[in-house]
């Protein structure tokens, strides 16, 4: 009876407690705070309703004429001009422009004016009378640091190696845009080259179809001939499906390095990536050596580190005895002096710091650290910045053997395939034979595609790397002509 009465009194106390249990507070614009349910869609309130068109980015009017045909330097020009990255960097350094000339103001004296109105009420006490009176009148005051034993000095060399390294930055933003923007342009032209040859097989293989027919139509060739030939040209229709998929894919992404929605009607003009190809003429050794000197990521780390050593001044500075000018002059007015009176005060004080709870020498010791942290990066992007040179230049001279590789292959395949196609007609070949040359040369094509694409890609990388990287699409490498690496037509 008694374990009864205590489970009624438990269902009582939870029935009391849910019905004390307060409901979840609505949301904004009187929606339900949270989903209703955990398998239920949460239902935002119509004032969270927001514009979802894309924003309209107009194209420039001097390249609006030749939009569906835009060159490498226009490319590259529209990617500059929309980059967020570069305006990023861009303000990044404004700002540190104007840090750097607010920091100049110390070498120049404080001057500021100020105005006061007072009313002075007393009380009459000890046989003195009760005043009352209005004082008023302007005053400026004169703050000058005269001498300090490179305090001052070392913030604004601070601030102007800040600004240094704010300016290389954005440089190297510009570089990083222009790579991939090229990069980008040239998987485009490589997809389109690569439909067009993907075309070409699928006539091959139409042909190849058609002389099928044709053998067996007269009674030399049977049906499979006919069937293995139909699916060579349906895997041929499929591999060109395919290809211009990945083409509208490699245009949406230029689009989109442009700084415009992917579904913007543009294309390239594809001479651009049709030069001659050829070996690098420098030697890796002098690429390096250019790396590190002209290489805006090393030049910023550089401007870092004087930064850093400038810190280092300011903070030895500060534990330096400091020389400063001040002065107030002024005009009193009083309601009993009408025509008020002047005052001033020039005072010449020596500020020698004593002792501030170590504060001082840890800051300097801080300073130091931090510029040996940054000499270590400095050290860490100059070994990464060789590595990188060393592995683009022998990137790009691989590139350059596979494109020669690739026009061979190229040659002999087509060869091949003539020749097979004329012993099959001619009823000596098997369509085995046919079709296994047709798909070799399908495959040059891709391969040839394929070397042009990593010459172009592995070129520009290797400007990047070593900061030759034109603003305006060139790569400012010197190159060898070769008569024997033709460009895809």
């Amino acid at each position: 009876m008694g374990r009864c009465r205590r489970a009624m009194a438990a269902g009582a106390a939870l029935l009391v407690a849910g019905a004390c249990t307060p409901a979840l507070p609505s949301g904004a614009g009187g929606s339900a705070a949270v989903a209703p349910a955990p398998n239920a869609r949460w239902a935002p309130p119509a004032s969270l309703a927001r514009d979802t068109t894309l924003p309209r980015v107009a194209v420039p009017p001097d390249l609006a004429g030749r939009i569906a045909r835009l060159t490498l330097g226009d490319v590259v020009d529209l990617a500059l001009r929309n980059s967020p990255t570069t305006r990023e960097s861009w303000a990044s350094a404004r700002t540190a422009a104007a840090t750097f000339g607010s920091r100049r103001g110390e070498y120049f004296p404080t001057l500021d004016l100020a105005g006061n109105v007072t009313r002075i009420q007393t009380v009459a006490s000890q046989g003195r009378s009760a005043v009352t009176q209005w004082v008023y009148g302007p005053s400026l005051t004169l703050s000058y640091l005269l001498l300090d034993f490179g305090g001052r000095s070392g913030r604004i060399e601070d601030a102007r190696q800040a600004l240094f390294a704010a300016n290389f930055a954005h440089n190297q933003a510009i570089q990083d845009v222009v790579l991939a923007t090229e990069i980008a342009y040239f998987n485009y032209v490589a997809q389109n080259a690569l439909l067009a040859a993907q075309q070409v097989t699928l006539e091959e293989a139409e042909t190849n179809l058609a002389a099928a027919d044709e053998r067996r139509s007269v009674g030399v060739a049977t049906i499979a001939d006919v069937l293995q030939a139909r699916t060579a040209a349906s895997q041929a229709q499929l591999a060109l499906e395919t290809t211009e998929g990945a083409r509208q894919t490699a245009r949406g992404a230029l689009a989109l390095a442009l700084g415009y929605p992917a579904n913007l009607p543009y294309d390239v003009d594809s001479t651009a990536a049709e030069v001659a190809v050829g070996a690098v003429a420098d030697s890796v050794d002098s690429l390096i050596v250019a790396a590190i000197r002209l290489r805006p990521d090393l030049a910023q780390a550089r401007a870092q580190v004087a930064e850093a050593d400038a810190g280092v001044t300011a903070a030895r500075g500060a534990r330096l005895p400091t020389l400063n000018l001040t002065g107030n002059g002024g005009r009193t007015y009083t309601s009993t002096l009408t025509r008020g009176g002047n005052n001033y005060t020039v005072s010449l004080g020596l500020a020698v710091p004593i002792f501030s709870g170590f504060s001082l020498e840890y800051n300097e010791a801080a300073a130091r650290s931090q510029g040996d942290v940054a000499r270590a990066r400095l050290d860490l992007l100059q070994q990464q910045a060789a590595f990188q040179v060393f592995s683009a230049y022998y990137a790009l001279q691989t590139s350059t053997r596979r494109v020669r590789t690739a026009q061979d292959l190229m040659a002999s395949a087509t060869q091949s395939l003539e020749a097979a196609r004329a012993r099959y007609k001619e009823g000596v070949g098997s369509v085995l034979d046919l079709l296994t040359a047709q798909t070799a040369l399908a495959d040059a094509r891709a391969q040839q595609v394929q070397a042009r694409l990593e010459w172009q890609t592995s070129l520009a990388q290797l400007a990047h790397d070593t900061g030759l990287l034109d603003p305006h699409g060139g790569s400012n490498l010197h190159i060898t002509s070769d008569s024997t690496a033709v460009p895809n037509r």
